[in-house]
């Protein structure tokens, strides 16, 4: 019985230190993870900064969002008044070529006209040779067909340009020129030529006058700007 005394005590024992130790193990983890309020306050805090920042970078995505759509309908509006700033320097610069203000190059028709090489015996001369009503007939059907600028000899015109006879020679803005007359016009050289050889046209009418016609495409004709004093004297 004493023996079963002794080992029931030891084991009362054993179980005893069990429990205290269990016990003590637990109180002392239910201790390390027990939130102070210092602590909580804390986490509040920060929870509630990080909700704050998320509104605002919201509030930021919005107004982002915003000016890209403004910038994209300012890009817009200076694409159209690009091409409302180009389109004004080009018409500039055609008002520029047609006054002369520029140098002009480009393909179109050479035009040569000559006085007639026989004269029958007691004919009048002046039915045989280039007028000045011959040259303004090809200018002005050179301009009807769409010609950007023409030159006689060389001479540049501008629309204050005059030409008139006087003799063998004609007068192109106080500069003398004698036959043959070579007329160069900047344009489409396949229009000039057709409008030029249409039927019962100017050409038909200059072989009627007993004047020589000879017409050329070019590929390259470039005319330097008028003078200050040529746009003065004209």
């Amino acid at each position: 019985m004493r023996g079963s005394y002794v080992i029931l005590s030891l084991v009362l024992l054993v179980l005893g230190f069990l429990i205290s130790y269990s016990f003590q193990l637990t109180k002392e983890k239910n201790k390390n993870h027990t939130i102070t309020t210092e602590q909580w306050d804390k986490e509040y805090s920060i929870r509630s900064q990080l909700i704050m920042n998320e509104e605002m970078n919201r509030e930021l995505q919005k107004e982002l969002f915003a000016k890209q759509e403004e910038v994209k309908k300012i890009e817009e509006s200076l694409k159209d008044q690009k091409q409302v700033y180009f389109n004004l320097v080009e018409d500039v610069e055609k008002y520029r070529m047609y006054v002369g203000d520029v140098a002009v190059e480009g393909k179109g028709v050479e035009v040569v006209l000559e006085d007639a090489s026989y004269v029958p015996e007691g004919e009048n001369v002046n039915n045989y040779i280039v007028h000045e009503s011959h040259i303004f007939d090809v200018i002005n059907e050179l301009y009807i067909s769409g010609a950007d600028s023409v030159s006689v000899n060389g001479q540049r015109l501008s629309r204050h340009s005059y030409i008139y006879c006087n003799g063998p020679v004609v007068t192109v803005d106080g500069n003398q020129f004698p036959a043959p007359f070579v007329i160069t016009a900047i344009g489409d050289p396949n229009v000039l030529v057709a409008s030029l050889n249409i039927t019962g046209g100017i050409i038909d009418q200059l072989a009627y006058d007993n004047i020589v016609v000879s017409i050329e495409k070019m590929e390259k004709i470039k005319m330097e700007p008028l003078l200050q004093e040529q746009k003065a004297s004209s």
